[in-house]
């Protein structure tokens, strides 16, 4: 039996500083550093998963959360597949600013709206934040984007730093684009 092939794009997207470099990193096996410099447009990684008999490349971009890279990050969004939705546990309004990023995405993605998975990041941190966003919080706004979207959004509490949820963060998400992709495939 000969194994069938699914390349996807996903985009890492949120604020700067939410650990959007250090969750690719993490999850492709290359560590975790204390310091990064920032994102300037967009860092690219690949990965290979198999999933039920099929070898799915993911092409990963981590774009940059910082506004006055908006322009510059349009072009990354074209053939998009999924998207990781980034947050900052530590600052709420990262997580408050995460429509903006959907609709960055879908205008620029020929209003297309693609899978997504919700990530709370820096869970490590939580203990020492007393006004840090509950994962209560977190579900609650993912269900709450799902119903704004019409989508299921779906949700991880994760930390780039000790790696908790980190593999699983990501392939929630691819397995949302296959199952996708295999019901596309269905109806036509």
């Amino acid at each position: 039996m000969s194994t069938k092939s699914l390349s996807c794009k996903v985009v890492l997207l949120g604020e700067g500083s939410v650990g959007k470099t250090s969750l690719r990193r993490t999850y492709l096996g290359e560590g975790f550093r204390e310091s990064y410099s920032m994102t300037i447009g967009a860092d690219f990684a690949a990965n290979r998963i198999s999933i039920d008999g099929w070898e799915i490349t993911t092409n990963i971009w981590d774009l940059a959360g910082q506004h006055r890279f908006k322009k510059l990050r349009e072009t990354y969004y074209r053939g998009v597949s999924g998207a990781l939705l980034v947050y900052d546990i530590t600052r709420p309004e990262t997580l408050t600013a995460l429509p903006q990023w959907i609709d960055e995405l879908q205008r620029n993605n020929n209003g297309r709206l693609v899978p997504m998975t919700l990530i709370a990041n820096k869970e490590d941190l939580r203990e020492e934040v007393e006004s840090s966003v509950s994962n209560d919080e977190g579900i609650a706004y993912a269900q709450e984007l799902s119903a704004t979207y019409g989508d299921n959004i779906s949700f991880v509490g994760s930390s780039a730093k000790t790696g908790e949820n980190v593999p699983q963060a990501f392939e929630t998400l691819i397995k949302l684009i296959f199952n996708r992709f295999l019901e596309s495939h269905k109806s036509s």
